[in-house]
């Protein structure tokens, strides 16, 4: 009798253990990110000491450890630093939009060219119009950025109209910054090699002769290209 209750008490409790949940491996990582254990920028590489502890919720998105140049070991300066990043990004990811965007609905001249077109105004009135009206932004954004330590637009900070200000949010706002810097940067090094209308005539050129349009051969026909520009 004793060993039938110790058997049913054995299998009672080896059942009770298969029914915990486990979580899987999916889970632990987002739980970790979320206590602020980050993943660094390649693995194996360890995060250094001023960058331990910065999380999206702290105001550091992004945070991989990767700072090769020392640049956040000043503690004043680096959630400016990262505010800056922050910034560049979104104007990144406007242009590169606003570049596709004119090359597929064909407006012309190419994006890189608009700085030879005649406008309504002279270039040196357009400067002196556009030049206080920028400051003024940039001034207020720094002042409310001192004040709150959060981005906004003139009275509003954080300038969040639609609510979706968070943690995870921003997480995904500096990586499709990220990306779109390096886009911008390799969409202006396509117009100075190329003379193109722009990435997608560049990309299509490639896909239709892979061999014969690509970096090698582009660069190597730079003076050619260049010179045909100056005619």
């Amino acid at each position: 009798m004793a060993a039938a209750l110790c058997n049913h008490a054995l299998v009672a409790g080896l059942a009770g253990s298969c029914a915990r949940p486990v979580k899987s491996r999916r889970s632990l990582k987002v739980s970790a990110a979320q206590n602020g254990e980050a993943q660094v920028w390649l693995p194996g590489v360890e995060r250094p000491r001023h960058l331990e502890g910065k999380s999206a919720a702290d105001g550091y998105p992004g945070n991989r450890g990767f700072d090769p140049l020392g640049l956040g070991r000043d503690e004043d300066r680096i959630k400016w630093l990262a505010e800056g990043e922050k910034t560049n990004g979104r104007w990144a990811m406007v242009a590169v939009v606003g570049i596709l965007g004119q090359e597929l609905l064909g407006v012309h001249p190419a994006w890189y060219l608009h700085g030879e077109k005649e406008y309504w105004l002279p270039i040196n009135a357009l400067t002196a119009i556009m030049f206080p009206i920028i400051a003024f932004f940039e001034i207020t954004r720094l002042q409310g950025f001192a004040k709150t330590g959060k981005s906004g637009v003139v009275s509003k900070f954080p300038f969040d109209p639609l609510g979706l200000d968070s943690p995870t949010n921003a997480e995904k706002e500096i990586k499709n910054g990220r990306l779109a810097m390096v886009a911008f940067i390799g969409f202006a090094v396509q117009a100075l090699v190329t003379r193109s209308a722009g990435p997608v005539e560049d990309l299509t050129s490639h896909l239709s002769n892979p061999f014969g349009n690509n970096i090698v051969t582009n660069i190597a026909r730079l003076p050619e290209t260049l010179a045909q520009r100056a005619l």
